[in-house]
């Protein structure tokens, strides 16, 4: 490979990369955002579930849409339009008056973060085809990292410098981030052979197995992610700064072991790596579940981060590897399935909270988790070989 194809391919993976922190800074500023939002429109817990509910739905909704766009346009059109169309929607949700119109707001920054989820996954496989390496897992470690400074600084900025500050600088962040890697992303095309391609669900159970194991995987991710701060303030009595760091410490630990990915699985196997991460995940939410006490409860949920890391990561490997299966359509069941699991699950997670404790709900995800731990074998199709018949290395 020559120097210059070699900064080339460097330059777009830097730029997928700095698309994924940004779009997990966008989601972390929503971590920390719940608690002031139901405060300020004087919402109960099954109100904000509703709320919750907006954001999974127009995740759900505009997602096969960027996803088509990208089939015909290829992903890095799809990437630009819905990173643009949501720059607005996190300031449009902090200036909403009215509960009807915050709902309006975080149904349109969940479909336009969600578009630019599906889309920029679909670009972070273009360049690892380019590159002839895995970077999928560094990708998500970005996105985790992402959250980090979203949930974490969000948090603090909220406490100090109110709603309306909070928002401007998020959104700024975000702008910054787009102004530099929109440039230089990976401009790819579709296979026009997979263009034409009927669309058709496939007949064989394996992905959508797969897809339930996805699903009970990334259903206490979203957990964290939207009401782990509510456990800590309302539960607890955490403050408002202290409790963004529920979804901070999680996604902390996620964004380390998700660099560690690709190494992990390479060594021990997609089957071993599942096992170990499951179990981690079951115990930290116990930790968590249990905790008498904020700080323990944050370390418990970074605990669960560890687990948590490269679970959905190995299901989207495992999916996009099924023998006698046309490429992208095992993966394309598993991530809608999964990705039902993040986005609308804990939506009714409110609901819950009006009959029983966060405490609780908490335990039963660790209990949801031995799912994918008991059908840990059906990860091995995760285990690839690359063209040459070697295994596939970071």
């Amino acid at each position: 490979m020559s120097v210059g194809i070699s900064r080339a391919t460097g330059s777009v993976r830097t730029a997928v990369s700095a698309l994924f922190f940004a779009n997990g800074m966008m989601i972390g500023s929503w971590a920390p955002k719940l608690p002031v939002l139901m405060e300020r429109l004087e919402i109960s817990e099954s109100t904000a579930g509703m709320v919750v509910l907006c954001l999974g739905l127009g995740s759900i909704s505009l997602m096969p849409v960027f996803g088509a766009m990208t089939a015909r346009h290829g992903s890095a059109r799809a990437v630009k339009l819905s990173a643009l169309l949501g720059v607005p929607t996190l300031l449009l949700m902090t200036l909403a008056p009215n509960l009807i119109l915050v709902m309006i707001a975080v149904l349109l920054f969940g479909g336009f973060m969600g578009g630019m989820d599906v889309s920029m996954n679909a670009n972070a496989v273009a360049v690892e085809r380019i590159r002839r390496r895995a970077i999928m897992s560094s990708c998500h470690g970005f996105w985790s990292l992402g959250g980090v400074v979203g949930a974490g600084v969000g948090g603090v900025a909220l406490s100090e410098l109110g709603e309306a500050s909070h928002a401007i600088l998020a959104t700024l962040a975000f702008c910054a981030v787009l102004a530099f890697a929109l440039p230089s992303m990976l401009v790819d095309a579709p296979d026009e052979r997979e263009a034409r391609t009927p669309l058709r669900l496939p007949r064989s159970p394996l992905p959508y197995i797969i897809g339930v194991m996805a699903l009970c995987c990334m259903i206490p991710e979203g957990a964290i992610l939207d009401w782990g701060a509510v456990y800590l303030q309302r539960e607890m009595g955490a403050s408002l700064s202290l409790s963004g760091w529920a979804f901070a410490a999680c996604a902390a630990t996620m964004a380390l072991l998700r660099f560690l990915g690709d190494f992990l699985r390479q060594k021990l196997g997609a089957v071993t790596t599942l096992r170990i991460s499951a179990t981690i995940a079951i115990a930290g939410l116990g930790i968590a579940g249990m905790a008498q006490q904020p700080l323990i409860a944050i370390m418990g949920f970074g605990f669960a981060g560890l687990g948590i890391a490269n679970l959905v990561p190995i299901m989207f490997s495992a999916a996009g590897n099924l023998p006698l299966l046309a490429p992208g359509v095992g993966l394309s069941v598993v991530t809608t399935m999964g990705y039902s699991g993040i986005l609308l699950a804990p939506g009714s997670i409110g609901f819950l909270a009006e009959s029983m404790s966060f405490s609780t709900i908490y335990l039963g995800l660790a209990a949801l988790l031995l799912a994918p731990l008991l059908m840990s074998p059906l990860a091995r199709t995760a285990d690839f070989a690359d063209d040459d018949g070697a295994a596939a290395t970071t």
